[in-house]
């Protein structure tokens, strides 16, 4: 019994030195990376970042209007991607139950949520940029809401069903509709978890470049047409790094920092709300 429990042990202590190892590792790594993020990318921070736009080869410039075009995309595609995807999860959680259409729209939810970037992104091309003849900021837009929407949609109805049957029933004691319930009552105690999906859904959104390409394009000048190419900081670090000029891979440096950084404390905040108790 003694020789058996020694066993044990001796598995269970190797088993656990595997895995602090192996976790050791991955933070090196990871420190690794963010230690060339920020030392390449801090050299070439200054305030023609935030107040010029991508310069030609050898000439100086910044990143403001990737900066804006991102901001632009990604906030068109996260009210898309937020008024389909509330009103989604709300269904599912709250009418379609274990019907047979709810356990469809699940499945192809969740087959959305794993779905390659560049094949949505070229599906995006297909329908919106090849018959009106030409990349639009909006195409991008729609790509990438269609990126965040299963991420909503997942998160909405999970929020939701967490959310205690007193309360509907509370609310249908006083008189109030089902709507009214779920809308005043339901989502306001799961506000937290809607809010937490919604930040990590634009996390996951603001570093696609791979639709973009397709669907927006870039542009090196400042433009707030969304019918016409509008540039982002992905599409101009996928082009940038990969030049032969100094200065423009200083640049993709400078928006590889802006963007991490940004999907960072974005994600800490999800990950803070996450935390808050959802009834309250």
């Amino acid at each position: 019994m003694k020789a058996k429990l020694s066993l044990r042990q001796i598995k269970s202590s190797l088993f656990q030195g595997f895995c602090l190892v192996t976790t050791l590792l991955a933070i090196m790594a990871l420190g690794m990376i963010l230690w060339s993020l920020f030392s390449q990318g801090l050299a070439g921070l200054s305030l023609d970042i935030i107040t010029m736009d991508t310069p030609a080869p050898e000439t100086r410039g910044g990143l403001r209007n990737a900066i804006v075009g991102s901001l632009i995309m990604c906030s068109i595609a996260m009210i898309l991607a937020l008024i389909v995807g509330v009103l989604a999860g709300t269904w599912l959680s709250e009418f379609g139950g274990q019907s047979r259409y709810a356990t469809l729209v699940r499945f192809l939810n969740d087959v959305l949520l794993s779905a390659p970037s560049i094949l949505i992104g070229l599906c995006v091309y297909e329908a919106m940029v090849k018959p009106f003849g030409g990349f639009s900021a909006l195409a991008g837009a729609v790509a990438l809401a269609i990126i965040a929407l299963p991420i909503i949609t997942r998160t909405t109805e999970d929020m939701l069903r967490l959310q205690p049957n007193a309360l509907r029933e509370a609310g249908m004691a006083i008189g109030a509709s089902q709507f009214h319930t779920i809308r005043s009552i339901i989502w306001s105690a799961a506000r937290a978890g809607l809010l937490t999906g919604a930040l990590l859904a634009f996390a996951r959104i603001s570093g696609e470049t791979a639709p973009l390409l397709f669907t927006a394009l870039g542009s090196n000048f400042f433009s707030l047409d969304l019918t016409s190419p509008m540039s982002s900081l992905p599409s101009v670090m996928n082009t940038y790094a990969m030049s032969p000029f100094d200065d423009w891979v200083r640049l993709a440096w400078s928006a590889a920092l802006i963007v991490a950084v940004s999907v960072l404390s974005i994600n800490i905040v999800g990950r803070y709300l996450l935390r808050q108790p959802v009834s309250k």
